[in-house]
């Protein structure tokens, strides 16, 4: 019996968290709840780590009625830059933390080990060794959502990078000169292919508010400003994933993120976008559809924080 272990992954506007006991499968997910960061309603960056912790006594709380004991772990999935042998924040724009020591903080407010790791790292690993990518040698995962990134893993293991920049693939320009991106400069992937790009430039061009899943729905169902937003989205995710294809030659890209609900209408035009930019087909990956959803970074947290046990 795998020792119960406490998994959190933070973003913008949700913490997702879970008492996390017996082995982690796509059948067998984290239960996942959620709380409110407030990180979008002014809180500064240090009144988020104090949520964050809040939390994750409550959840210490919860396995102790649970399963009679504290949590041997807890598992801490952020975004942004992150130092994970330190479980440092470099930088975080989303939480508003720089050089921030988040399991040293943590570890001295909740007397347990903490591990702290990198949100799609962690999805990464969820999906490598327990997923979609469970068995393969090289794997990349791509969540495609309000942003766009990729981890990229040998034997089940992410590569960080030398500045903890690796796979972030959402700020190659693709389309040099034209959309605006938040990042400062103009046509990056995140730009055109997320979701909240996909949204916002329906709305720019007709005027009418839609998600990227009812974009999608429109496009299969004949709308030509629809069908031009979704093809352009789904090109310039092609480019990013051949660059990400001719440079670390995975053998499975997994999709996850909220864009990969929209299931063949995204896979089926992007593997074939990704075929006409191959050298040839033996250079082309699998493209598969991610096993854990919204529960990978939580997933991932719990499978990290139990090798600090």
């Amino acid at each position: 019996m795998s020792a119960p272990v406490v998994a959190m992954d933070v973003g913008g506007t949700f913490i997702k968290g879970a008492v996390v006991t017996g082995m982690i499968t796509a059948g067998r997910p984290p239960a996942v709840r959620r709380w409110a960061t407030g990180a979008d309603g002014g809180v500064t960056g240090e009144e988020l780590l104090g949520r964050i912790a809040a939390v994750a006594r409550e959840l210490i709380g919860r396995c102790r009625e649970e399963e009679g004991a504290a949590p041997a772990a807890v598992g801490v999935a952020i975004p942004g830059l992150v130092e994970e042998e330190r479980g440092r924040s470099v930088r975080s724009v989303n939480l508003g933390w720089r050089d921030l020591e988040v399991r040293q903080r943590l570890e001295k407010d909740l007397g347990i080990p903490v591990r702290v790791c990198h949100d799609v790292r962690a999805g990464g690993v969820a999906e490598a060794r327990a997923g979609a990518a469970t068995g393969r040698g090289t794997a990349a995962f791509v969540p495609v959502g309000t942003g766009i990134a990729a981890a990229l893993l040998t034997g089940g293991r992410p590569m960080p990078g030398a500045h903890f920049a690796a796979g972030e693939i959402g700020h190659l320009p693709v389309r040099a000169g034209t959309i605006p991106c938040p990042c400062g400069r103009k046509g990056c992937i995140e730009a055109v292919a997320s979701a909240s790009a996909i949204a916002r430039r329906y709305r720019e061009m007709t005027g009418t508010d839609a998600t990227a899943a009812q974009v999608a729905d429109l496009a299969a169902g004949g709308s030509d400003p629809a069908r031009r937003i979704w093809d352009d989205a789904v090109q310039a995710l092609a480019d990013g994933l051949s660059f990400l294809t001719h440079t670390f030659d995975p053998e499975v890209v997994v999709i996850g993120g909220g864009l990969a609900k929209a299931g063949p209408r995204l896979l089926a035009p992007l593997r074939e976008a990704m075929r006409a930019r191959a050298l040839d087909e033996h250079h082309l990956p699998q493209v598969v559809p991610a096993a854990f959803s919204d529960h990978a970074g939580c997933a991932g947290a719990a499978l990290l924080a139990r090798e600090t046990i």
